[in-house]
């Protein structure tokens, strides 16, 4: 998640690295002691998101020894982890007194450390242990994973032999075999299995904060499918800190009929542009974020080349709007595609004004900047503007 402070909680208290630390009245101590970490780890806890964040707090291990402590105004689900390194230990910061033993070991994963912070104990936190119960699904669903790969594993083993040598005929041969196509069937009952399972799961918390938050501790992102089961929470689990997060997840900029956030983008001359100045005239426009690098964007491009032609005279508009990093990447593809409708480098925040998690993301919205659409691509997006425009 790309907005740091947007799971900043209130801590009524200072975090400190000192063995003798006392919790706060009624605050939290969290005290660790760790064998095999290095000498003066950084330790840090980090907030269960689907965003890049900042630590919720940090401290150093001083002979593999740290506390915390703090206060909490409601409790939240935070991962123990080492700064600069792979591993992790979910818990619930809640107002008690909480107590990490074990030890850990480490292994370079690609010149990166990796601690294998999950076997350690937590103990002193009920709503932790409650927490460890009911992932304990996801547990499962990554064993069945693993026992599907393992049963094809000479077929992956081929196809992964195929792709290093480029050899795309090998790669839809053993594809169409009848291997293959057990194979894929595997996998489609594999990810029925997770969805029903996942659901399931969080329907049977619906009612309370603990829904929202295994939606966004099962999963690494959410799909427009899961627009249901927010739906399906109870007002009480929408209306909390988690289930704002999903709505915003799941509706970043709001939902059909919202109005859409103004914006202004910079030209080629570094001049100023509204997106009210680019609507003028206009009945329907699909604000398109995009980039260079990615395959899904541009194989889009030729679908919207032909809607653009079609309905363009009718008031349709394109705002192209890229979130490379480099311009001449930027301006390289812009020219190889040859787009025709407005382009911009997003030099200004749109992308994480709309709160923009992936490419392509597509909003389509009409002349007084309401949403009427969004993520529609391909035929779904044709349809929408022959409904539109006819």
């Amino acid at each position: 998640m790309k907005v740091t402070n947007l799971m900043q909680i209130l801590l009524l208290g200072t975090l400190t690295a000192a063995c003798t630390s006392q919790a706060p009245k009624d605050g939290y101590l969290i005290s660790g002691t760790i064998e095999g970490f290095p000498d003066s780890a950084y330790v840090q806890l980090m907030p269960v998101c689907h965003e890049e964040s900042d630590p919720i707090a940090d401290t150093l291990a001083i002979g593999g020894k740290f506390t915390f402590t703090g206060k909490m105004e409601e409790p939240r689900a935070v991962l123990l982890t080492v700064k600069d390194a792979y591993g992790s230990r979910r818990l619930m910061l809640e107002n008690t007194a909480i107590e990490i033993k074990g030890a850990v070991v480490s292994e370079d994963v690609n010149g990166t450390p990796s601690y294998s912070l999950d076997k350690l104990s937590v103990s002193g936190s009920p709503l932790t242990a409650r927490y460890d119960s009911l992932m304990a699904v996801r547990g499962r669903m990554d064993s069945l994973f693993n026992a599907n790969q393992q049963e094809h594993k000479a077929l992956l083993d081929a196809i992964q032999k195929a792709y290093q040598a480029k050899d795309q005929a090998k790669v839809a041969e053993l594809r169409a075999s009848e291997a293959g196509k057990q194979m894929a069937e595997d996998e489609m009952r594999f990810f029925q299995t997770v969805d029903s399972v996942y659901h399931q799961t969080v329907m049977e918390n619906k009612d309370t904060y603990w829904g929202p938050l295994l939606m966004i501790s099962l999963t690494s992102y959410m799909n427009e499918g899961m627009r249901s089961w927010y739906e399906e929470l109870s007002p009480a689990a929408q209306a909390s800190y988690y289930g704002k997060l999903v709505k915003d997840e799941l509706y970043p900029t709001g939902k059909i009929g919202d109005k859409m956030p103004g914006f202004s983008v910079k030209d080629a001359s570094g001049k100023e542009i509204t997106l009210q100045e680019l609507c003028q005239g206009k009945k329907y426009i699909l604000i398109d974020f995009w980039a260079s690098w990615c395959n899904p964007c541009r194989k889009e491009i030729p679908n919207i080349k032909k809607l653009y032609a079609q309905y363009a005279s009718e008031g349709f508009e394109v705002i192209s709007i890229s979130i490379d990093k480099k311009k001449t990447d930027w301006e390289k593809a812009v020219k190889e595609e040859q787009l025709k409708w407005p382009n911009f480098l997003d030099e200004t925040g749109v992308a994480k004004l709309y709160k923009v998690r992936a490419v392509p993301t597509m909003y389509l919205i009409d002349a007084e900047g309401r949403m009427v659409g969004d993520n529609l691509r391909g035929e779904a997006l044709a349809e929408k503007l022959a409904e539109l425009f006819n």
